[in-house]
């Protein structure tokens, strides 16, 4: 195993942990609600005790078990597995740091800082952390994708 090549994107992660904590750090010094952008976007900082739309909610202590095991099996998996395609394992460092900007807040204050709410429809509030988890995933589908295309190729 060469771990070298293994934590290679880990840098990503951290990135997205970094951006995740200054934007939520941000949001709770900006205090109230309003628009960020009209008609877009607003910052409503709320705190969710839950995982996505709030789903178990008061279930802190699970749900922080569950992400950091599910943290520590996509590290572990990146490690041993360092040729898989260049898209996918930056979409699961970018998992990876979703995690552990949202892991670190469950730790530190016993919920998540949600502040991000779509204005032109009527969604969840989430977060950077979020984002980078759902845009973590389309990449992991896309690299998957694209690799077994030229496998097939």
């Amino acid at each position: 195993m060469d771990l070298r090549r293994g934590i290679r994107g880990g840098w990503i992660a951290l990135l997205a942990a970094l951006l995740d904590r200054l934007t939520k750090r941000w949001a709770l010094g900006a205090g109230r609600a309003r628009a960020l952008v009209p008609g877009i976007l607003n910052l409503r900082p709320v705190e969710n005790e839950g995982m996505a739309f709030s789903m178990l909610s008061g279930q802190t202590v699970a749900l922080s078990v569950l992400t950091a095991l599910l943290i520590a099996g996509l590290v572990g998996w990146l490690v041993a597995r360092p040729d898989g395609h260049p898209l996918a394992r930056a979409g699961l460092w970018l998992i990876v740091g979703g995690g552990l900007g949202n892991l670190y807040d469950r730790f530190a204050a016993g919920s998540v800082t949600d502040f991000l709410e779509l204005a032109f429809v009527r969604f969840a509030v989430f977060n950077v952390a979020d984002v980078c988890i759902c845009v973590g995933a389309a990449l992991v589908i896309l690299g998957v994708w694209m690799a077994e295309r030229k496998q097939a190729a």
